[in-house]
């Protein structure tokens, strides 16, 4: 029998990890099943189990990877204070953000299930999401984050919640539109001026070259 060192094992658990962010958020946590990720990983369904415990291990380590994914891709890029917040709203509620939601954030994807879910997979998305508005949080307030956390974190749920509906809408000019007030709004909300009307730097994922923010946080 041909044994594998752990430079394989860990590739192969990589794959899962991120076949399985595609699938969640392509068809959902309730509606992909271990069968249908390992058969998108080319892998059979007995490997699952040398690499992650339950169905529930996995949700919990992809929604986490995910987050990190867009923690150090989108917000760690971002330009230190003000500007970088306002880089990271306009990413956010672009249309092309929109229109890629296999490249896109896991919240917008994901939040209604992950309510649903047992407390581990809360947990990760608890740290994940923290961790990403923690970001923003900082570039609002450098010398006292954890003032702006809470305002931070429902702005972060109100932008999730714009993409959400702006996905969803079949009239393309008012979902265009339903962003644009969006982004007004967080601005609002978070105390950032308007500025140039453009993302100041910070493009699209694909746009960066960011090959890994695509292939994980999707």
């Amino acid at each position: 029998m041909m044994r594998y060192g752990s430079e394989h094992k860990q590739a192969t658990r990589r794959r899962i990890i991120e076949t399985a962010g595609r699938r969640f958020k392509q068809h959902g946590i309730d509606g992909s099943g271990i069968s249908a990720l390992m058969k998108d990983a080319g892998l059979t369904n007995g490997a699952f189990y040398t690499h992650f415990t339950s169905k529930d291990d996995l949700v919990a380590t992809a929604v986490a990877d995910q987050l990190q994914a867009q923690n150090a891709d989108i917000v760690a890029h971002a330009a230190p204070g003000r500007a970088g917040v306002e880089q990271i709203v306009r990413w956010y509620l672009s249309p092309q953000h929109r229109d890629s939601p296999d490249d896109g954030c896991p919240s917008a994807a994901l939040l209604d299930e992950i309510g649903r879910c047992t407390d581990p997979i809360k947990q990760a998305y608890t740290d994940g999401a923290l961790m990403v508005t923690d970001g923003i949080a900082a570039r609002l307030a450098p010398d006292d984050p954890l003032s702006v956390r809470t305002k931070t974190l429902s702005a972060y749920a109100m932008m999730a919640g714009t993409l959400q509906l702006s996905r969803a809408l079949a009239d393309r000019q008012l979902a265009d539109e339903l962003l644009e007030q969006g982004i007004h709004n967080a601005f609002g909300l978070l105390g950032v001026d308007m500025s140039t009307g453009a993302v100041n730097g910070l493009k699209f994922p694909r746009d960066l070259g960011l090959a890994c923010y695509a292939a994980r946080a999707c």
